[in-house]
């Protein structure tokens, strides 16, 4: 039972080497928000199974302990909101600075600093029409190459894509695309994230039961058959309103892992 509880969690995280990436905090504050998720769900299972697979004493220890690693979570969660603030603080701070520099030295040059632009913040910016037409673009254009079943150009701008515009309103489904492309390359491994990445960024989007479903697949080919039943019927459990060719692809995929 313990190896139920906690391998769904660390079943993607200790799949094997992965390639390097940076987190960010946004990356962060969506793997602590999955965990979080995945121990409740776990907890509500074990609350209503725990009497025939443990001990009393067992499942209450696991339910204690369960509670506990959701408090540290939640601390985090909080840790990582501070952080935000904190680094949104230093670049009002600098902007600020730099704006008072420029006002002054605009006076020592005899100029008219009522005239001064205004300060571009820390980190540069553009106009919102020329972000929304790059990002869109550049999704067309992936979706393009994915479509046309070439998985390793379609995963390379999905993952520049990304790195670009990390949280636009088509991240969710830019997530699981790079997940549909990787899993076309036979990179399961990578795929998972990828998946796992776009639910836990949207859990209540309309991508999110689709990733599920590719990271219950994605589980199955790495070997984690147990993990790969439990999220696909995960996927039925937080959904009631699933279309029907999703709720035919999850019949076959049971079918096809022999799912209890």
């Amino acid at each position: 039972m313990f190896k139920r509880i906690y391998g769904l969690i660390l079943a993607v995280a200790l799949a094997g080497p992965v390639q390097a990436q940076e987190m960010t905090l946004e990356d962060i504050r969506g793997d602590i928000a999955v965990l979080s998720l995945q121990l409740e769900a776990l907890r509500e299972e074990l609350s209503a199974t725990g009497s025939t697979d443990l001990s009393a004493r067992d499942a209450a220890s696991a339910l204690v302990r369960i509670d506990e690693v959701n408090a540290d979570l939640r601390a985090a969660l909080g840790r990582v909101e501070a952080l935000e603030i904190k680094v949104q603080q230093v670049i009002d701070d600098g902007t600020r600075r730099i704006g008072d520099m420029e006002f002054r030295l605009t006076e020592l040059e005899g100029g008219d600093a009522s005239l001064n632009a205004p300060t571009t913040p820390l980190g540069g910016t553009e106009s919102q029409s020329e972000v929304i037409s790059a990002e869109r673009q550049a999704f067309i254009a992936a979706k393009k190459a994915l479509a046309a079943g070439d998985g390793a150009a379609a995963s390379s701008q999905l993952a520049a894509f990304l790195d670009n515009f990390p949280d636009g309103p088509l991240t969710s489904e830019a997530r699981f695309l790079q997940g549909e492309a990787l899993a076309l390359q036979g990179d399961f491994q990578n795929a998972a994230r990828s998946y796992l990445s776009g639910f836990s960024g949207a859990p209540d989007g309309a991508f999110a039961p689709r990733s599920l479903f590719g990271l219950s697949v994605s589980l199955f080919q790495l070997g984690q058959g147990e993990q790969a039943c439990l999220t696909l019927a995960e996927i039925q459990i937080r959904y009631a309103d699933i279309d029907e060719a999703l709720s035919r692809d999850i019949i076959e995929q049971r079918g096809a892992m022999a799912c209890p």
